[in-house]
């Protein structure tokens, strides 16, 4: 059997970019799915929405963004209360924990402000490098890496992008891959991608817009 040749820095960068650029085409509307309004709303969505679907968070939000509005409202939060109020999302303990956390934090360091760098916002409770990519990103639109969630892991590996199975070594192979301006959009364009074609339990190869530069492709 004839060894594939090993793709080199620069080939695999051309690569990249061309998957950028198609996925780029076929979904010019992709976005953040959380609903928010301001940075404390996707803050607390995003902590929300770990091990959970963007879809179950939306639905608890409104009710939520409704009754708190500042980051005094959930610094004072009864934790009880709090953690019936997001208990579909799951792992509601933790959650209560680290967003009632996270917005006494704000209140007592940032005057009730969400900051706008990586080394203040991974200093949050609750506030992991992943949620503040998503923050600088979405919000700032200051974008600081690419955010690794499970989509981005997947697909990243299936692109052979990266060898790697920790989201920090990924990030930091897709970082040197992608050009700074498009970290973020990298992020949506690839979660867009993983919801509607390469599903994980049923890949649609077959409509896939980049199989031909997937080196995981079944077509």
């Amino acid at each position: 059997m004839k060894r594939r040749r090993t793709e080199t820095a620069a080939e695999k960068k051309a690569r990249a970019k061309k998957i950028v650029a198609r996925l780029e085409k076929a979904y010019p509307d992709a976005k953040c799915a959380l609903d928010h309004r301001n940075a404390l709303e996707l803050l607390v969505a995003t902590i929300l929405s770990a091990q959970s679907t963007d879809v179950r968070v939306n639905i608890v939000t409104p009710a939520l963004f409704a009754k708190y509005r500042t980051a005094n409202d959930y610094a004072t939060a009864n934790p009880r209360v709090f953690e019936g109020e997001i208990h579909s999302t799951g792992f509601f303990r933790n959650k209560t924990k680290s967003i009632l956390g996270m917005a006494q934090a704000l209140v007592e360091r940032h005057g009730g402000e969400v900051p706008d760098t990586m080394a203040e916002l991974v200093e949050l409770p609750g506030v992991v490098r992943k949620t503040a990519n998503v923050i600088l990103g979405v919000w700032f639109q200051k974008p600081e890496g690419v955010v690794v969630d499970t989509h981005v892991h997947r697909i990243s590996r299936l692109l052979k992008l990266t060898r790697q199975d920790d989201p920090v070594k990924i990030e930091r192979d897709l970082m040197e891959l992608i050009p700074r301006p498009q970290w973020d959009r990298f992020s949506h364009l690839v979660i867009h991608h993983g919801r509607r074609v390469c599903i994980a339990r049923r890949p649609k190869c077959e409509e896939c817009v980049i199989n031909d530069l997937c080196p995981s492709s079944r077509v």
